[in-house]
């Protein structure tokens, strides 16, 4: 019995683990400040604030259709082109940055990092 409450334990660590990685430029094992699903043709929702040292966490789930996430000005951050999956970037600095997907320029989001 206590043998199978061992590898119990384990695997719901284990199970946890892997539910707070998402990839990307992730800040550790803490839950995003901000989720943002990419579908439609569009990124929802459009707009994010967070507090600065936050993550945001944005989820491909556009019918196979590929998408990525890019910083307009400097590129701060960037994700793969993906068609499922997530990408997560922990924002150190405060600002408001606005982003983009390279292959549908007509898809725009922001996220606002307060202090």
């Amino acid at each position: 019995m206590k043998k199978t409450l061992a590898v119990l334990a384990t695997l719901t660590t284990l199970s946890a683990l892997t539910a707070c990685g998402s990839g990307g430029d992730s800040g550790g094992g803490d839950a995003p400040a901000a989720t943002v699903t990419v579908e439609n043709m569009s990124y929802n929702p459009a707009s994010v604030t967070i507090s600065k040292g936050e993550t945001v966490e944005w989820v491909f789930a556009d019918n196979g259709l590929p998408h990525d996430v890019v910083e307009d000005d400097s590129e701060m951050f960037e994700s793969d082109l993906l068609t499922e999956g997530s990408y997560s970037y922990t924002f150190d600095e405060a600002g408001t940055f606005t982003y983009h997907c390279t292959p549908h320029p007509m898809m725009l989001g922001t996220v606002v990092v307060e202090e």
